[in-house]
C-alpha cells in the first residue's frame, strides 16, 4: 500500500499505478443487502430461482454495487494522510462492460489519473478497473473524484 502525506507528493504521483487489490467474492447476501439499501429489487439480482433461467444463468450484482466496492478497495492500495478531510466529489466515465455473477470474485486496479488545485485544496481523480476473475472484459471502469481539503 502506498502512503501519501502531502499535496506535493500527491501531485508527483499523477500517472502512477497504485497496484491491484485482493480478490473479493460477491455473495448473494451482499447483493441482497445492496438491493435493500437502494430499493433495486430487480429479479436478475435477487430472485435466484428465476435468474437461473435468465440470460446469465443466475443472479448478478448490481452495476452500482460493483462501483460501490471502490471505497472498500481503496485502503488496500492508498492511504492519504494529508492534513484535511477527504470528500467524495463524484464519478466520471462510469461503464459496466461485463456483469458480475454472484459467486464470482472481483478485484480492482487503480491509477492516479489527475490532481488539480481547487479553492478548498486539491481534487484527485483515480482511474479504476474492476475485473472479474476469469473474464476478459472488466466489470466496471470508472474515474472517482475526491476533494482533499486543506
Amino acid at each position: 500500500m502506498r502512503v501519501i502525506t502531502s499535496f506535493d507528493e500527491l501531485t508527483k504521483a499523477v500517472g502512477d499505478e497504485l497496484g491491484t487489490t485482493e480478490w473479493l467474492e460477491v455473495t448473494q447476501e451482499r447483493v441482497d443487502a445492496f438491493a435493500e439499501a437502494t430499493g433495486d429489487h430487480q429479479w436478475i439480482h435477487v430472485d435466484v430461482e428465476r435468474a437461473r433461467s435468465g440470460p446469465f444463468g443466475g443472479t448478478i450484482a448490481h452495476g452500482y454495487l460493483t462501483l460501490a466496492l471502490i471505497p472498500q478497495f481503496m485502503p488496500q492500495l492508498l492511504s492519504l494522510e494529508t492534513p484535511g478531510a477527504r470528500l467524495n466529489y463524484g464519478v466520471n466515465k462510469v461503464r459496466f462492460p461485463s456483469p458480475v455473477k454472484v459467486g464470482a470474485r472481483v478485484r480492482g486496479t487503480a491509477t492516479i489519473a489527475d490532481v488539480s488545485d481547487v479553492p478548498a485544496g486539491k481534487q484527485m481523480v483515480t482511474r479504476w478497473v474492476i475485473e472479474v476473475e476469469g473474464e476478459d472484459k472488466p466489470a466496471c471502469v470508472a474515474e472517482t473524484v475526491v476533494l482533499l481539503l486543506q
